[in-house]
């Protein structure tokens, strides 16, 4: 997952911090995130595809990993 948030976000032109701010959580959270330390809560997950208006093709073909 990380790697798809991140991909995302830099193609996206953002930064940890102001995709932190977008998404309404703190940046270390998005730090966590990106290198797999964690998983985000579905609520978050939500946010994520929607500000960084992932591809609903690339989320089920992550999902499917």
């Amino acid at each position: 997952m990380k790697s798809l948030f991140k991909e995302y976000r830099k193609l996206r032109k953002y930064t940890q911090e102001k995709l932190a701010e977008l998404v309404q959580v703190d940046i270390r959270t998005i730090q966590r995130i990106e290198n797999g330390e964690t998983e985000p809560s579905l609520e978050t997950f939500k946010k994520l595809i929607k500000v960084l208006n992932i591809d609903k093709k690339d989320i089920l073909k992550f999902l499917q990993k």
